[in-house]
């Protein structure tokens, strides 16, 4: 009898995490020139997914799901969720920078 694998629906980040669904790869300029495979835009940017509890509760971080984030990579994990998926958990302290239209003001959004 085969053994089966188990199927997940949810991903929940533990600690000062985040997960992040990152955008796809430039495959071409602003200009509108075609890249080669070999040659793409490295892309570290992405939209938040899931924060953490930890993050949630912590007044100090001003991330919220849905955001759209410049992370660096180099700490970020893969996750073999579903096939073809571009998911990775980020820690905190690697977000660089959060995409707003407005500022948030004292921790609430101004809207």
């Amino acid at each position: 009898m085969a053994k089966k694998t188990p199927q997940f629906d949810y991903i929940e980040p533990i600690g000062a995490r985040v997960l992040v669904l990152k955008d796809e790869p430039k495959r071409e300029t602003k200009g509108g020139i075609a890249l080669p495979d070999a040659s793409e835009i490295p892309t570290i940017t992405g939209r938040i997914v899931t924060i953490s509890r930890q993050v949630e509760h912590d007044e100090n971080v001003p991330l919220r799901q849905y955001d759209k984030i410049l992370f660096h990579p180099k700490n970020a994990i893969p996750v073999d969720f579903e096939p073809d998926n571009q998911l990775y958990v980020v820690p905190v302290e690697d977000v660089v920078a959060v995409f707003r239209r407005k500022p948030i003001e004292n921790g609430k959004d101004p809207d």
